[in-house]
C-alpha cells in the first residue's frame, strides 16, 4: 500500500510541477493560422503561396537555441469539385521547413524541402522566421493532371510543434496534451 501512495504522490508532483502550457496549448499558439493562400500556374505546374502567422512561441525559440531543430510540416490536398457530386482527390502530399541554429557561426539555417531542400542562412531570427513561415511557389501538381474549366479546392494545414511525454509517463498521464501546435485546415476554391 505505501508503494501506491508513493506512486500517487510522485505523479501528483509531476502534474503540479508541469508548466501550465504542458496541460493545454499556449495562448500564443491558439492564434496560429495560415493566411494569404493563393493558387496560380507556372508554365508546367499548379503552384501555391501561403503565409503562417503567429507561428513561434518563446519556448520554441529557447529550444531552437539549445540546438534542437524546429520542423514545420505542411500538409496539402487538392480536390476536383462539382456541385451534387463527391469531391475527387487529385493529390495529397506533405513537405517540411526546418530551422536550426548554428552556435559557432551564430546563424539560423532554414531548409525548404519543397524547394529541393534549399538551405538559406540568416544572422537575424526575424529574417529566418519570415522565410520558414512562407510558402513561395511550391509545386502542387503538374498541369497535365488537372482539367481546364473545372472547379478545384486547395487545402493546407501545418503542424508546427509536437512534444510528448516520456514513454514511461504516457501510460500514467494519457490525458495530458503537451502543447502541440497546429493550424486548422485553410482552403480556397478556384477555377482552372
Amino acid at each position: 500500500m505505501p508503494y501506491i501512495s508513493n506512486l500517487f504522490l510522485a505523479l501528483l508532483f509531476i502534474v503540479i510541477g508541469l508548466p501550465s502550457q504542458a496541460l493545454c496549448n499556449t495562448p500564443e499558439s491558439k492564434n496560429v493560422t495560415i493566411q494569404e493562400l493563393t493558387a496560380t500556374t507556372s508554365e508546367t505546374h499548379l503552384i501555391m503561396f501561403a503565409t503562417l502567422k503567429n507561428s513561434f512561441t518563446t519556448e520554441m525559440v529557447e529550444i531552437l537555441h539549445s540546438g534542437i531543430p524546429l520542423r514545420f510540416t505542411f500538409f496539402v490536398e487538392l480536390f476536383k469539385t462539382e456541385s451534387n457530386w463527391p469531391e475527387e482527390q487529385i493529390i495529397a502530399f506533405r513537405f517540411e521547413h526546418v530551422m536550426t541554429f548554428d552556435t559557432l557561426k551564430e546563424a539560423y539555417l532554414v531548409t525548404l524541402e519543397e524547394d529541393n531542400n534549399k538551405i538559406q542562412s540568416f544572422k537575424s531570427l526575424f529574417e529566418a522566421q519570415k522565410v520558414i513561415n512562407e510558402i513561395n511557389g511550391a509545386k502542387v501538381v503538374s498541369l497535365d493532371q488537372i482539367i481546364p474549366d473545372n472547379l478545384y479546392k486547395l487545402k493546407i494545414k501545418a503542424d508546427l510543434y509536437q512534444k510528448t511525454l516520456p514513454l514511461s509517463l504516457q501510460s500514467f498521464l494519457p490525458f495530458l496534451s503537451w502543447g502541440d501546435i497546429e493550424t486548422d485546415w485553410h482552403e480556397i476554391e478556384f477555377k482552372y
